[in-house]
């Protein structure tokens, strides 16, 4: 297969949402080959690994890839702890003298959810009603680093934009679109304003200089 393999290892499924985010990054940096994107879903394996470094080593031998995104939240704890746990357990999965690809940290400030409170239009086309008559308090770019829980507020905004209620709006899928949302999401420069996605950025931006990414595919 020609192009850019990415795999995602992340805490759980709702975070697949991150790879649009991901893709976005790559083309900003410079990356002009095809991208595919996988998320490694290591849950139906029948004794899924709980270590990091053995779910890193079982991420590479069944989702081969060209680059490896390794997702934790920094909840509360600082994000450099959560750097330094993945890079020991990047460490411990491939051994000393392995050729593996390599590895960038994605680390969120709380959650990832806080990467998709910016676009008040595309959380309301998620949702599944583009009225305006919700009006919808989003928090600004500023404070999205210090919420306590970006995942219920985010959740809670998809509810009130989706303009339903009763037992429909109690139904409604959340998750659902939470990923619809990162999908709609066209442009996500806002989120420089933030550390932690600025130090992705320059992690990635570092990686596609060396990598000569930039040469499209013939």
């Amino acid at each position: 297969m020609s192009g850019v393999r990415t795999t995602l290892l992340s805490d759980g499924p709702s975070d697949r949402a991150l790879l649009p985010i991901l893709r976005w990054l790559l083309i900003e940096c410079g990356v002009r080959k095809a991208i595919h994107p996988q998320w490694a879903d290591l849950r139906q394996l029948r004794q899924p690994p709980r270590d990091m470094a053995e779910r890193i080593h079982k991420t590479i031998e069944l989702y081969p890839c060209e680059l490896l995104f390794i997702h934790r939240d920094a909840e509360r704890d600082p994000a450099a702890k959560r750097r330094e746990e993945i890079q020991e357990a990047v460490e411990r999965a491939f051994g000393e003298g392995a050729v593996n690809p390599p590895a960038i940290c994605v680390i969120p400030v709380r959650m990832m959810e806080a990467w998709l409170l910016f676009d008040r239009a595309c959380i309301r086309q998620a949702a599944g009603n583009r009225s305006e008559r919700q009006t919808l308090e989003l928090p600004p770019l500023s404070r999205l680093e210090a919420l306590p829980d970006p995942k219920e507020l985010l959740h809670q905004l998809l509810r009130e934009a989706s303009g339903l209620s009763g037992r429909r709006r109690r139904q409604f899928d959340t998750d659902r679109a939470v990923h619809r949302l990162a999908d709609l999401i066209e442009d996500f420069s806002p989120l420089r304003a933030l550390n932690a996605f600025r130090s992705l950025e320059e992690d990635v931006h570092s990686l596609t200089q060396l990598a000569r990414w930039d040469i499209p595919d013939q």
